[in-house]
């Protein structure tokens, strides 16, 4: 494909915005692209992503009482605008109002990412045994009494071999 711009080379620079519903799309050479440099500059960030959900997600005329992180002293107003922590005892100060938005996002709370290979086998056991706890419950409300049994007889077994 050939660059929108000179025609002439080799477009390697893909971009697509929407604004307002409006799609558009540009195909530049690294020449056009470089020339054009407000084609790729934006204020997208995760930062601004994250921080535009945390605004969402609470009813702002609500009346929501200050919090302070202890240890570097930045506010829930301050992580809110910015998006970012101050420091790493700022995710336990605030988590209680960062997780709904964190579950609205992902389904979920805890982190439910792949497991390197390299990493220990027993970590992976329990993971494992985590889900099948949770079948297990399912399969009882469901009066799924055999599976039931089969996911019990599992998660005995698993807890064995730790």
């Amino acid at each position: 494909m050939l660059c929108n711009e000179c025609g002439k080379n080799e477009a390697r620079v893909h971009v697509t915005q929407i604004i307002n519903g409006n799609k558009t799309e540009s195909h530049l050479c690294e020449e056009c692209a470089k020339k054009n440099q407000s084609v790729l500059n934006s204020n997208f960030s995760m930062e601004n992503l994250f921080s535009a959900m945390l605004n969402n997600a609470y009813n702002t005329s609500a009346y929501i009482p200050t919090m302070t992180c202890s240890k570097c002293g930045m506010t829930y107003e301050e992580f809110r605008n910015t998006g970012k922590f101050g420091c790493n005892n700022c995710i336990d100060t605030f988590k209680q109002r960062i997780m709904p938005v964190v579950k609205n996002i992902q389904g979920y709370e805890a982190h439910m990412g792949k497991i390197p290979k390299r990493a220990g086998g027993s970590y992976r056991i329990q993971k494992d045994i985590e889900k099948l706890k949770s079948e297990l419950k399912s399969a009882i409300e469901k009066e799924e009494y055999e599976n039931a049994a089969r996911i019990r007889d599992k998660i005995r077994e698993m807890e064995a071999n730790i």
